[in-house]
């Protein structure tokens, strides 16, 4: 084939086979660049990274000569300034065991450094880097055995390895490799296979263009291939990195001929039909061969490649090749979106070793801080924003959550925002192009189509989950087309209370921090208490002399509450306000109370509606896959559970909510989501009987699950905006129209952007939410009427009041809403008023 085929033609085979599994996303890891050391015992003929010290030296030139390693410090800085800039990614390059040549080396390392070995110095810095920054460190540290590699597992995301060639000749007198007795073949294959007994992410390549003939490159990626196939490990090569030589002054090689855009397109396309799909494919961007450099990325993204390797934000030069700078990532962006791609960012470890499969390949200790960093796909979050933290404009900078300002990356959806490129001006109607848009475009078009129809099956529902860039934003229209044609401009609002009776919960809801009970002790920030008939009859009374029209009342399951106890709540509330709408009590709390009285369910729910029981909350959903369920709650209601309790309630009459909490564990998926919203229809296919569906992003602050390490920071803003859209895609055409934006998760002003991607409804003003705010929300107390009404004004939409079950209310109420809205309601914090407060 290498010999047979033309460029054109193996280019066409390659790209195919890499859309196929990687799509129109092509990604890059925003890095820093850390050169641990120049010093190294082997000196290529190429290289000018390499710095050689003299072999033997006096202690007085020792003396006067600058340090060999970069100080701690020095690696901490670097990170640091990576961190501000929006890296997530540290490579530690440097030289092979210096140690091994050069005496000073050695004596550093021992002396001044605390280390036996440069391996060692180098775990040392990686767990500085990591703990003190969070940043995840990538080690390119030579030629390794696999207890090193261990070693440096657990302080790094991935490692790596280039295999360069595997051309013996190239070790020959006067060739690249000439006594560079680490760059043997045999010796750099080797390590690829230690990596692979270690279970370590690595990466490998070849050099283009170092003096090895087309063929001998074909022979260097087949004996890469042999080892990605052995059973034992050969699928810790992640990625293959195709690199052209450029020839460099004061090397041996400065007048070599360079390899041209043709041969290196040529070894990308032969790279990406040489191995399995999943493996991904990079090229460095900026050692692009010709005058034309757009030209040649828009070349190699069309030769089969899905990455361009670690990119700098502005922080460090490529060691490397320092004469290179790095691209602009706006420009990158914008020849990747005129080629129908995403510029999108990864992190150290590619998104196939993270997520479910995370334990087989990450370090425990590691592991927590690639959750932090990654989205539920395993690409980098690209923003820092995370739902319940303080609103900021949604441009260049967010919190980290340390005070310290992050530059973001990437806009709402998901990829790095165009700039312009040199064809801009010239040529916006490429024809390859708007097939490649095409094709991808087609295959969204298919499973909205089936939404519309109510046929889309999981897969077609994760397909729109994993939409990125231009599709993403095509995804979020069609929803709003469908909003506008079942709503109209009517944003609907509630005015409501939320009561919370207790906080003590016998359940081991690993996310909660709310509950006060044997797993959420050290989570809460409250003292456990339970209120009182008397106290929960006065707040729906101070609710209702404030214009509402609903109570919300949840809890936790009380080891003492029996089903008894929500009949009493529910009397409660009634004598506080007659006509107030009580929408109350989890699927959960219908399960305990039911199982507590020993009656069948749907009797139990009879006894709650003859009690005045409006309607249920949707509420302990959380994810209806029990595999996520068995991670983060795993002794409450299973899936089918669940459905079962909430077909009760439609089939005596009781109208429900439906809701999803979203955005933490590692088992997690799109698919989860997908079997979630397909759930949902299917119910509401046979009973009819749900109101609206409300995305409930996971806070993460002082969840417990994300303080142990075991969660993510909760959902990005692009998988946010992405529930609520394929929400109203895959809910609405079946008659669930209402969707709602959580303010107390996403923020008031973050929520009202949600009515451009197929949200009617904001929900309730929540007179003093308490399990948001528990969760470490920055919002949840009252957003009151004239708020309220201002916001969705300001989103050009019409404001309308309405009951729990989506009628209009009365107006009366609005206008008691808008002379109360400044109106501060009692609380009543636990140890003081009317509360009952447990010890």
């Amino acid at each position: 084939m290498s010999a047979s085929f033309s460029t054109k033609k193996l280019a066409k085979l390659a790209n195919e086979k890499r859309e196929k599994y990687f799509g129109n996303v092509v990604t890059f890891s925003p890095k820093v660049f850390v050169p641990l050391t120049f010093a190294c015992r082997d000196k290529c003929g190429y290289c000018t990274f390499v710095k050689e010290l003299e072999e033997e030296e006096d202690k007085e030139e020792e003396k006067k000569r600058k340090n060999i390693f970069m100080t701690e410090e020095e690696v901490l800085s670097v990170a640091r300034e990576g961190k501000k800039n929006g890296a997530t990614e540290c490579l530690f390059t440097l030289g092979d065991r210096p140690e091994a040549k050069y005496p000073a080396a050695k004596r550093e390392l021992e002396e001044k450094l605390g280390c036996a070995s440069t391996v060692e110095y180098v775990a040392k810095c990686a767990k500085r880097v990591l703990e003190e920054t969070g940043l995840l460190p990538h080690v390119n540290c030579g030629v390794l055995t696999v207890e090193e590699l261990k070693l440096l597992k657990k302080v790094s995301a991935s490692q790596g390895l280039m295999v360069e060639t595997t051309s013996e000749r190239l070790m020959e007198p006067g060739m690249a490799h000439f006594e560079c007795e680490s760059k043997r073949p045999s010796v750099r294959l080797n390590t690829l296979r230690n990596a692979g007994k270690a279970k370590v992410p690595f990466t490998t390549g070849i050099l283009v263009g170092i003096g090895d003939t087309a063929e001998e490159r074909v022979k260097s990626l087949l004996e890469i291939r042999k080892l990605a196939e052995e059973e034992d490990g050969g699928d810790c090569i992640g990625e293959i990195i195709v690199q052209n030589f450029r020839a460099k002054e004061d090397t041996r090689m400065k007048d070599d001929r360079e390899s041209t855009l043709d041969e290196l397109v040529r070894a990308v396309a032969l790279a990406r039909l040489c191995f399995d799909e999943k493996v991904t494919i990079q090229v460095p961007p900026n050692l692009t061969p010709g005058e034309e450099v757009e030209d040649g990325w828009r070349a190699l993204l069309n030769a089969g490649i899905n990455d361009w390797g670690g990119i700098s934000p502005g922080v460090t030069p490529d060691f490397v090749s320092p004469e290179c700078e790095w691209p602009a990532l706006k420009t990158l962006s914008a020849v990747c979106r005129e080629e129908g791609r995403s510029l999108v960012p990864r992190l150290a470890a590619h998104p196939r070793f993270i997520g479910e499969k995370m334990n087989a390949w990450i370090d425990e200790e590691v592991a927590p801080h690639v959750r932090v960093l990654s989205d539920a796909g395993g690409f980098g979050r690209g923003m820092h924003w995370s739902p319940g933290s303080e609103e900021r404009a949604s441009g260049m900078s967010s919190d980290d959550g340390d005070g310290i300002s992050v530059t973001n990356l990437v806009s709402v959806n998901g990829a790095v925002e165009p700039g312009s490129s040199s064809r801009n001006s010239r040529d916006n109607n490429n024809s390859n192009n708007n097939d490649r848009i095409s094709s991808s475009r087609n295959k969204i078009n298919r499973a909205i189509e089936k939404c519309m129809a109510t046929t889309a099956t999981v897969e077609d529902v994760a397909l729109l989950f994993e939409t990125r860039g231009d599709d993403f934003d095509f995804v979020c229209s069609k929803a709003d087309a469908l909003r506008q044609e079942q709503c109209g401009d009517i944003v609907s609002y509630v005015i409501n209370r939320n009561i919370n009776y207790t906080n003590v919960c016998e359940f081991t809801c690993h996310f909660c921090a709310f509950s006060k009970g044997k797993f959420g002790e050290e989570a809460t920030r409250d003292k456990p208490y339970c209120l009182d008939s008397e106290e929960i009859a006065r707040r729906t009374k101070e609710a209702w002399d404030k214009g509402a029209t609903e109570v919300c009342m949840q809890g936790g399951i009380h080891p003492d509450f029996t089903g008894e106890s929500y009949l009493d709540f529910l009397k409660a509330a009634k004598t506080g306000a007659p006509n107030m709408h009580v929408h109350a009590f989890s699927p959960l709390e219908i399960h305990h109370g039911a199982t507590s009285l020993n009656v069948p369910i749907k009797d139990y729910l009879k006894m709650l509606k003859d009690a005045g029981l409006g309607s249920l909350p949707g509420t302990a959903a959380e994810v209806l896959d029990d595999a996520v369920r068995q991670e983060i709650c795993p002794d409450k209601l299973n899936s089918e559970e669940w459905l079962s309790v909430v077909k009760s309630a439609h089939q005596v009459g009781i109208k429900t909510t439906s809701t999803i909490m979203f955005g933490h564990v590692d088992s997690e998926t799109h698919v989860s989501w997908s079997k979630h919203l397909l759930a949902l229809r299917e119910l509401h296919r046979e009973t009819n009987g749900i109101t609206e569906f409300v995305p409930l992003p996971f806070v993460h602050f002082k969840a417990p699950i994300y303080e142990k390490g075991r969660a993510r920071k909760g959902p990005t803003m692009r998988e946010c905006v992405l529930m609520h859209a394929i929400g109203r895609l895959v809910l609405g055409p079946i008659g669930i129209k209402n969707i709602q934006a959580s303010w107390p998760k996403m923020g008031p002003s973050f929520a009202s952007n949600l009515l451009f991607a197929g949200c009617n409804d904001v929900g309730g003003v929540l007179m003093n939410e308490s399990i948001t705010r528990a969760a470490g929300s920055t919002f949840g107390q009252e957003f009151n009427v004239v708020e309220m009404e201002a916001l969705i004004t300001r989103a050009g939409r019409v404001p309308r009041l309405r009951n729990t079950l989506y009628e209009n209310a009365n107006e009366e109420r609005r206008m008691v809403g808008i002379e109360n809205a400044h109106k501060s309601v009692v609380v009543n914090f636990a140890g003081g008023g009317k509360q009952q407060v447990e010890e």
